[in-house]
């Protein structure tokens, strides 16, 4: 009997578009139907089991992938399903998993497994000039498989929006230092190859560059049972004050003396910081 399995990523235009990308197994039996139908097994939250039926169309884009589709509001950009069809069966299964705790990635909640990558690839930045310097470089980075990513600070004056020349230069510093002040980015030497490729840890041989490095804050996410829990969204507030928190550092990297010293006094009881992880203490941010 003939199968086909594919576990992928969602990404935010296919959650926005209602489409799923289709095994290529599956394309030559399937491709003629005017109907399709795709049943979406589904944990609500990674708790109540759900089971929806689509009929959808399989149509071709970059790729052949299957439309019409709904997916529940509890799923965010980067969360994994598979996608499986059996030749016998006269339809698609697509499922979540549950992840064993929610999580909340950068003030994003996700209750099912998801690739880091993408959801570091899909922020959306908003208005601000801290955001626009973030997304560049999420988005245009050089990504690891945790979601991490790294880019050469000389690069991001080009790709960050916020204008040429002095005025320019003096947001994209305000910005960066903010950044830095909140968490988010970290200053490392690394190293560009000829093409400009990002590496770091540096590289024998390579041109020494400085970098501004990115790691996804991941913390426990709110309870699934509660129904007055309210989603993250990663929405970024302006003026409000924002806790002291955990943060991984790069690779290599150890928190300072300060660092130490402030986690002690803010979490008596928490223990020790663990080693390649910084403590940011509060501050205001808007």
């Amino acid at each position: 009997m003939r199968t086909a399995t594919r576990r992928l990523a969602l990404w935010r235009a296919d959650l926005e578009n209602g489409v799923c990308a289709a095994p290529e197994e599956c394309v030559e039996a399937l491709r003629e139907r005017e109907s399709v139908t795709v049943v979406l097994e589904h944990r609500e939250r990674g708790v109540t089991a759900t089971r929806q039926v689509f009929a959808t169309t399989l149509e071709q884009d970059v790729e052949w992938q299957f439309t019409g589709l709904a997916w529940p509001p509890d799923l965010r950009p980067g969360v994994l399903v598979t996608v499986t069809w059996h030749a016998a069966k006269d339809e698609v299964v697509v499922r979540t998993a549950a992840l064993e705790e929610p999580l909340r990635v950068d003030g994003v909640d996700y209750y099912h497994e998801y690739d880091p990558k993408v959801v570091t690839r899909e922020f959306e930045p908003g208005t601000s000039n801290r955001g626009q310097v973030l997304h560049a470089v999420r988005k245009l980075g050089r990504i690891f498989s945790d979601g991490s990513a790294v880019l050469a600070e000389s690069g991001l004056a080009a790709q960050c929006g916020l204008g040429r020349g002095a005025r320019g230069a003096f947001l994209l510093s305000n910005a960066l230092d903010q950044l830095i002040r909140e968490g988010y980015l970290t200053r490392v030497p690394g190293s560009v190859d000829s093409t400009g490729y990002a590496s770091y840890p540096a590289v024998a041989g390579q041109k020494p560059a400085a970098m501004v490095f990115y790691a996804p804050l991941v913390e426990p996410g709110p309870d699934p049972h509660d129904p007055e829990g309210a989603d993250g969204d990663g929405t970024d507030r302006h003026d409000h004050w924002v806790n002291g928190f955990v943060r991984r550092l790069p690779p290599g990297a150890q928190a300072s003396e300060k660092q130490l010293t402030l986690h002690e006094k803010a979490a008596e009881s928490a223990g020790p910081l663990t080693p390649g992880y910084t403590f940011v203490k509060r501050h205001h941010r808007g």
